[in-house]
């Protein structure tokens, strides 16, 4: 009898042990209620989210303690499709503000979760948890990246005794949406997701079996003799427009979204760092014809590394070459030799920098200040040498904003303050100090090319004022997400030009990258 007491015992501690964390109801309806509240139109309200965390981190504390012993294929499948979309939302949320998930390191194959008591990561979960385990590849259509080219995520929880309906209403979906499958019925060709692509083995092995697939759920299928590729993947956020009413580029959408924005702050452990290579020249002469040439080379290489997702931190270092000749003459000399009196070359500033988004609801909006030093002796010149930089100090702020306008336009503003320790004279130290304004107003034909006009002004406040403006045309290609080059070509105006029958002109060449 006693032995009979204890088996009771043991067998009522074993199964309140067991129900403890077991995944019902409640779980996938408070998913529901969470998605729900912070999700519309296909996209995530993240800094809603990050401003309200408690119901996230309350329903992730129990996906990492799930007991998943007595659940059925159902229950286990509907849990781990919520698990993996609402994972991908924290990750967002710990590195936000974010223009993509790219641009955290590891963020799918890197950082590890707990996951009904097993730390796996995201890729772990997609990959062996349920497309290895149930072979079932609409499983691709509701797992959600957190990219504008994922398939949308839905405002509802994925739930066991609706799972098949969800699964077939999810794929048929994304597979009739002419911006994930795109049919040009005048070429003879459509353009697939890269899903297809990365995932081939899912879908049959190749574009026919993928088509096939593909077909099984369109309302109007693709004929077999289109040709059929897959466009470059949308890594842009998924995120819901800010509470400010300002658009960002991911919201925008269209060619607009995949740009990098030169405004924003990086996330937190990447770095960014460009190169802008600047060929400046300037003719000059008297009133009947120029005669002399003055060209600057400059390279200025910019570091920056994400301390957190509005801070940053780094340095520039500037290197430049100066070549003073007679007309006629290429601005191309400056790379080549010349006397000792007309030319020089060497590294003549570095200096700190750091990066600042002050405002969360304006993740566009940021300030950058640097400080450079001067490197090197009489960079001003002597009667030996060429000026090529001023001996003293520089102190460079910046203000930046990015407005989104539509789809393919953009409006880029920049003040700026400037103070430059420029010498001395006999009563002391001279500084001067200026304020330019630039405009910049871009178009995007496409999701990599950026098309520009760029104007600016820039006034020196001093005791006899001076000013310059510029404007010109530009071109950036965006190759990758995180790599990029700049084309720039700007012509000059200003009292001392006009005055002397002068021209002057820019050529600009910038690369950036990040990691």
């Amino acid at each position: 009898m006693k032995k009979l007491i204890v088996l009771l015992f043991v067998s009522f501690i074993t199964q309140g042990l067991i129900a403890q964390g077991s995944i019902n109801d409640d779980f996938f309806k408070q998913v529901d209620g969470f998605l729900k509240a912070n999700v519309s139109a296909d996209a995530v309200d993240y800094a809603r989210i990050q401003k309200q965390p408690e119901l996230l981190n309350d329903l992730l504390q129990k996906v990492a303690k799930a007991n998943l012993s007595q659940a059925n294929a159902k229950t286990i499948q509907a849990f781990y499709i919520n698990a993996y979309n609402l994972l991908v939302i924290d990750g967002v949320i710990k590195n936000y503000p974010l223009n993509s998930v790219l641009d955290v390191n590891g963020f799918f194959d890197g950082k590890r979760y707990q996951v009904a008591g097993k730390s796996i990561t995201l890729n772990q979960l997609e990959k062996d948890n349920l497309i290895k385990t149930y072979k079932d590849p609409r499983f691709h259509f509701v797992l959600v990246c957190g990219a504008i080219d994922c398939p949308p995520i839905t405002n509802f929880a994925y739930t066991p005794d609706e799972l098949d309906q969800q699964l077939e209403e999810r794929t048929r979906r994304a597979l009739n949406d002419p911006n994930f499958i795109k049919v040009d019925g005048e070429g003879n060709k459509a353009s697939i997701s890269q899903i297809f692509e990365w995932y081939s083995g899912d879908f049959g092995g190749n574009k026919k079996t993928a088509l096939s697939f593909i077909n099984k759920y369109r309302n109007e299928a693709i004929p077999e003799n289109y040709n059929i590729s897959f466009y470059n993947y949308n890594w842009s956020l998924n995120e819901k427009k800010n509470s400010t009413g300002a658009i960002s580029p991911q919201q925008a959408g269209g060619n607009s979204s995949a740009r990098y924005v030169v405004s924003a702050a990086i996330p937190k452990g990447t770095t960014e760092t460009k190169i802008f290579n600047n060929l400046y020249t300037q003719t000059s002469g008297n009133n009947s014809e120029r005669v002399d040439r003055s060209t600057f080379f400059t390279s200025w290489v910019s570091f920056v590394y994400g301390l957190n997702n509005r801070f940053n931190a780094g340095f520039d270092i500037r290197y430049r070459r100066v070549f003073n000749d007679r007309l006629p003459s290429s601005p191309l000399n400056v790379f080549g030799g010349g006397d000792e009196g007309s030319a020089r070359s060497g590294v003549t500033t570095i200096g700190p920098k750091i990066r600042w988004a002050p405002f969360e609801a304006l993740p566009n909006f940021s300030v950058q200040s640097a400080f450079w030093f001067p490197i090197g002796e009489e960079l001003e010149g002597n009667s030996s040498q060429p000026f090529i930089d001023w001996n003293g100090a520089t102190w460079w702020t910046q203000f930046f904003n990015d407005f989104t306008l539509n789809s393919n336009f953009s409006l880029f503003t920049e003040i700026d303050f400037l103070w430059e320790d420029i010498g001395s004279t006999e009563n002391g130290a001279l500084n001067r100090v200026s304020t330019p304004a630039t405009l910049i107003f871009s178009y995007f034909p496409n999701p990599k090319t950026t098309l520009y006009a760029l104007t600016n002004f820039s006034p020196y406040w001093q005791q006899d004022f001076d000013y310059f403006a510029q404007a010109g045309l530009g071109a950036k290609y965006q190759f990758t997400p995180k790599f990029e080059i700049e084309l720039l070509y700007t012509a000059f105006t200003n009292e001392f030009l006009q005055n002397v029958n002068g021209r002057a002109a820019t050529y600009n060449i910038g690369i950036r990258f990040n990691r």
